[in-house]
């Protein structure tokens, strides 16, 4: 593999990565009602996400959902639900925590981490960019599984720098608003936008 095929398909994922979804949202949600720490544990489950993927597209297993219309509509479906499960459990959070001190207990500690890489592994969206974009970047001829490797290395970097970036920004600019009425807030626009991104998912729109 070239380095210019690495530089190509780092430049077609840029703008993927930085439109804001599931994992943005996320970043967001964990930042503002715990600290920095808890957005870099979502960055670092959606990377070995993106892992898991590329995985699946090494031994054929992303092909398999692909051209199986219902494996490909379980995994929406899957991903959908999931979203959804976030989004009301996100929004029961600050509903019960008057004071918008955050997430209850169970979600503490790795559950960022967890958060980020199921929405990662779950989002279709993800199976087709390892399906669809990646094969576009490969040298015919030469083992697939170091080309997949040095991709989604590309495609790592360019996640985590912009996701820890994101929960750098947040992380800052929450020592000026964060006050238990705008955390609450927050968790309540986070709990809406994870509800309709997994129902979007599930209809496969």
């Amino acid at each position: 593999m070239e380095w210019h095929q690495v530089l190509g398909f780092t430049a077609a994922v840029i703008p993927l990565t930085l439109t804001p979804g599931t994992s943005f949202t996320l970043v967001t949600q964990r930042v503002i009602n715990g600290s920095r720490r808890d957005g870099v544990l979502v960055a670092l489950g959606t990377a070995c996400g993106l892992l898991v993927h590329a995985a699946f597209a090494a031994v054929g297993l992303s092909a398999l959902v692909m051209s199986s219309a219902w494996a490909l509509t379980a995994v929406q479906i899957l991903g959908g639900v999931y979203l959804v499960w976030l989004g009301v459990t996100t929004w029961r959070s600050a509903r019960r925590d008057p004071a918008g001190a955050g997430p209850p207990a169970r979600g503490a500690g790795l559950g960022g981490f967890r958060q980020g890489f199921w929405a990662n592994v779950t989002n279709p969206r993800a199976v087709t960019v390892y399906l669809t974009l990646v094969p576009q970047f490969l040298t015919p001829g030469r083992p697939v599984a170091p080309q997949i490797a040095a991709l989604v290395a590309a495609h790592v970097v360019v996640l985590l720098g912009w996701l820890l970036f994101c929960a750098s920004v947040i992380s800052a600019a929450r020592g000026v608003l964060d006050t238990p009425g705008f955390r609450r807030g927050m968790s309540r626009v986070a709990g809406v936008v994870l509800v309709g991104l997994g129902i979007r998912m599930a209809l496969g729109s």
